[in-house]
Parts: C-alpha cells; sequence; structure tokens
C-alpha cells in the first residue's frame, strides 16, 4: 500500500500487504441479528442522550482508572508489536481514533472492549503469550471491529448488570428481572462476537490464522497436536449429534456464556469466507459509512428473520428438525412422540435398515438418506 493514514500525528500504513476498507460500514460485516437489533437502537430517538446519562451509574471512570494503574498501556514504547498491530487494525477499517490498549495481568486468554463514550481495549497476559502474530493480529481486530460497531457501549452495560445481579440476589424479584435482562444481552453478545470474528478475518486476511487462534483459546499452546478439518469436525458433530434431549442442554450450556463455543465460531466464519458476500467485500464492495442513516430498520429485521428461517431448514441440530418438522406438518410426529426422546434423534445417526426389513414404525420421513 502506497497511500499513508494519520493516526494521533503518525503516519502509518500496515506491516505488509492488506487490503484496506475505506470508510466502511460496520454493517457490511455484522452478523443479521446483530446488525438488526443495532440499527434499530441507532434509529431510537435519544438514544445516545440516555446512554450518556446512564454513563453516570456506570463504573466506566473507574474502569479507567484501573487499567490506567494496574495495566500496561499498549504504545510505541510499551508493546509496542501490540501497538503496530493496532494501528494495523484502525488503519484497515478506516477507524479515525486509535483506541486506547492495555495488557492485564491474568493467565486466563481473554480480550474485552469496553467503555461509553470512549472505548477501550483490553487484552490478557494470558493471550499475549498464546497467540503468534498473525493470530493476534485477527484477536486486535476482532475488538476494533467491536469498537467500531459500537458493541462495547453493550459490553459495558453487561459487565455492570452482571456485577449488580450477584449484589442483589438476595432480593428475588430484583435478581430476577436483572438476570433476564442479563440473558437477553447475553444472547445479543453472542451474535456480536460473530461480527467481531469476520472484523478480524477482514483485519487479518489470513483465514488460517483465525482458525489457529480458536483452536488454541479451546485447546493451548499445543498447535502440532491439533487439526484445523479435525477441529471443525467437532462444530459438525456438535450440531448434528444427539436427541432432543442434547439440544435442550446445548441451549442450557451456553445461557450463561457472553460468548459462543469456540467450535461453532471457527466453523460460522469459515462457512462466511467461503461465501460471496465476503468476496464481494474483498473486491471492494460494501456499505459504507455515511450510507448509516438511510438504513432501513425493516429491512435490518427482514433480514435476520430470513437469516433464522433459513438457519433452521438447513440446521442438523434435532431441536431445530423437529420445528421445521411441526412447521411442515410432518406425519411421523405422533410416532415420534411415542417413542421418547430417542425418536428425535438426528437421522444421520440411525442405523441403515434395509428396505427387505420394514418395522411397524416406518413413514416417509424414516427412510432418508444420511446427511
Amino acid at each position: 500500500m502506497s497511500d499513508g493514514h494519520e493516526h494521533n500525528g503518525h503516519e502509518h500504513v500496515p506491516s505488509r500487504q492488506r487490503r484496506r476498507f475505506p470508510g466502511i460500514s460496520s454493517r457490511t460485516y455484522e452478523h443479521p441479528a446483530d446488525r438488526s437489533a443495532l440499527v434499530a437502537l441507532r434509529k431510537l430517538s435519544g438514544f445516545d442522550t440516555v446512554f450518556k446519562a446512564l454513563s453516570g451509574l456506570l463504573p466506566e471512570r473507574s474502569l479507567r482508572l484501573l487499567f490506567l494503574s494496574d495495566s500496561v498501556r499498549v504504545s510505541d514504547q510499551q508493546f509496542a508489536h501490540l501497538n503496530v498491530m493496532l494501528r494495523d487494525a484502525c488503519y484497515i477499517l478506516d477507524l479515525e481514533k486509535v483506541p486506547p490498549m492495555y495488557v492485564n495481568q491474568d493467565p486466563q486468554p481473554n480480550a474485552m472492549c469496553i467503555g461509553l463514550d470512549e472505548p477501550i481495549i483490553v487484552v490478557t497476559t494470558g493471550l499475549v503469550e498464546l497467540l503468534d502474530e498473525e493470530e493476534m493480529r485477527a484477536v486486535i481486530g476482532h475488538e476494533v471491529g467491536h469498537a467500531l460497531s459500537g458493541h462495547s457501549v453493550y459490553r459495558t452495560i453487561l459487565l455492570f448488570l452482571t456485577s449488580l445481579a450477584v449484589r442483589v440476589a438476595w432480593i428475588p424479584l430484583g435478581n430476577l428481572a436483572i438476570m433476564a435482562i442479563v440473558t437477553g444481552l447475553r444472547e445479543w453478545f453472542r451474535k456480536s462476537e460473530l461480527s467481531a470474528d469476520r472484523a478480524g478475518l477482514l483485519v487479518g486476511q489470513d483465514l488460517q490464522a483465525s482458525m489457529r487462534g480458536l483452536m488454541k483459546i479451546a485447546g493451548g499452546n499445543h498447535l502440532h497436536q491439533m487439526n484445523v478439518d479435525a477441529f471443525l469436525e467437532q462444530a459438525e458433530e456438535y450440531e448434528a449429534g444427539g436427541d432432543l434431549r442434547d439440544s435442550v442442554l446445548k441451549i442450557l450450556n451456553v445461557l450463561p456464556r457472553s460468548h459462543p463455543f469456540t467450535t461453532v465460531r471457527a466453523a460460522e466464519l469459515k462457512k462466511w469466507a467461503e461465501s460471496r458476500d465476503y468476496q464481494r467485500i474483498m473486491d471492494g464492495h460494501y456499505p459504507r459509512r455515511d450510507e448509516d442513516q438511510d438504513t432501513s430498520v425493516r429491512d435490518s429485521w427482514r433480514e435476520s428473520a430470513n437469516h433464522y428461517t433459513t438457519h433452521v431448514k438447513s440446521s442438523k441440530d434435532p431441536l431445530m428438525k423437529l420445528v421445521t418438522d411441526l412447521a411442515g406438518g410432518a406425519g411421523d410426529l405422533g410416532d415420534r412422540v411415542r417413542r421418547g426422546f430417542g425418536g428425535f434423534t438426528n437421522t444421520a445417526q440411525k442405523p441403515p435398515r434395509g428396505p427387505e426389513t420394514p418395522g411397524p414404525s416406518d413413514t416417509p420421513g424414516d427412510d432418508q438418506p444420511p446427511r
């Protein structure tokens, strides 16, 4: 790249040739569920005013002082290689103001983007020590994507409400009300993580590095013992395996989490990287920031609804297949109910039966080829 870009008085370009996306809108990479929620919030009259007023109740200033006093701020003098990656990411996504970034002593690999007025990025020493340069570049791009999308506002509120729920746990109704909001925010935030993973790929422009980073977060620094294809097969098995009981357990397992499971994230990112949408972005065709005000909330909700409809229809999860069967009026549902949870086992898990030995429960839906 030959054109320079100025950040806080320092002219900088990425350390290797990567495509830049001038004026890119966060709508470009946002997951449909994430995007529809954000577009609706941004359209609300007085939205910014309400959250600025709320900021007086949130411990944002305390968090900033905490990281300033007890973490290491990334700069040309401290963690200079991370500073270069941060500037690269902001240059590629055309984020004019580089957010402050801190390294916090914590063996748990983690990163976050928080703040109401101005986002700050925090990465732990566990993450810095775990990832190589290209893997770390994708993570920093992920956090810059959060900043560009405005996710840091909701992340800060989520942290505050989670802390508040613990403090008022002794008040039954108060705790239930707060946890209902926290649960809803977590569901949205899990989708926002898929959006930020896409932003990380746009910054790093190296799918294998993104895959390796997710594998390391799941299994540690043992790449010689791991394989990307096998890791993605786990996601396939997780999605398709088991019966209706496993579908319910999956929901219960994910409810308390702020992030999707790593195998699911890897599979989602690979699917997006192989899509026509990603190729169009890389070719320079993407929504611009100056068009955001013209975005239709109705269109965003419609796109989100279409996404979920397609997801349910194509899903191999037993619960999702049940939803599809109910919608389609499948004739074997009564028989499945009589057989109990096992009747909702994914067809791919059933042993094949020859045509010469039909069982009493044979239905048109039972002899479908495995998928």
